[in-house]
């Protein structure tokens, strides 16, 4: 299946597959203190080894048909703002799928994650890639819970993911179909 976004688009972002030259930029994402923390990382490792950590990870996953996130990219300046994507995870004994969205700090509180996570979505429940969504975040991550509720997400279950507690928030198609026949 194809869980990859590339070539998307929305009102301000363009998703694109990530590249080593992204390498730089997204590192800066792990210099923020929270960062390593609300994405299970090592919290001790520099900034350098998560990114490597991050970039390595995501590569297993395209070369293993499981996903991966997407550079976001914005439209009117053409920087990289952040990363979101559709995963395959491994939750609670079963697969599901993910919509992941991590952007740099810089672009918090902007409401890119929405609009992004919005589109995996969407995207998602368009072409029948599940019949639920989930969104899995850790419990400080208060602006991530938002991105998931805007997402039309409510909160599923708290389990244990990779040996941290999360809250794991999720959207079923039934939902999606009745959000998106809502008139404005």
């Amino acid at each position: 299946m194809n869980y990859l976004l590339t070539g998307e688009e929305t009102e301000r972002l363009k998703f694109r597959k990530p590249e080593e030259k992204d390498f730089p930029v997204w590192k800066t994402f792990f210099e923020h203190p929270l960062s390593a923390k609300f994405v299970g990382f090592d919290t001790s490792a520099s900034p350098e080894e998560c990114c490597r950590t991050w970039f390595d990870r995501g590569i297993y996953r395209f070369e293993n048909n499981l996903g991966g996130m997407n550079i976001l990219i914005n439209k009117q300046t053409n920087s990289l703002i952040g990363m979101a994507g559709l995963l395959i995870q491994e939750i609670d004994g079963g697969q599901k799928l993910e919509i992941g969205y991590s952007m740099l700090p810089v672009n918090w509180n902007k409401g890119y994650a929405s609009e992004a996570a919005i589109k995996c979505r969407d995207y998602a429940f368009a072409n029948k890639l599940s019949d639920e969504i989930i969104s899995i975040i850790h419990p400080e991550n208060f602006g991530s819970m938002k991105v998931a509720t805007n997402n039309g997400m409510t909160l599923y279950k708290t389990t244990e993911f990779k040996g941290h507690p999360v809250n794991v928030f999720r959207i079923t198609l039934q939902e999606w179909k009745h959000l998106i026949s809502k008139p404005d």
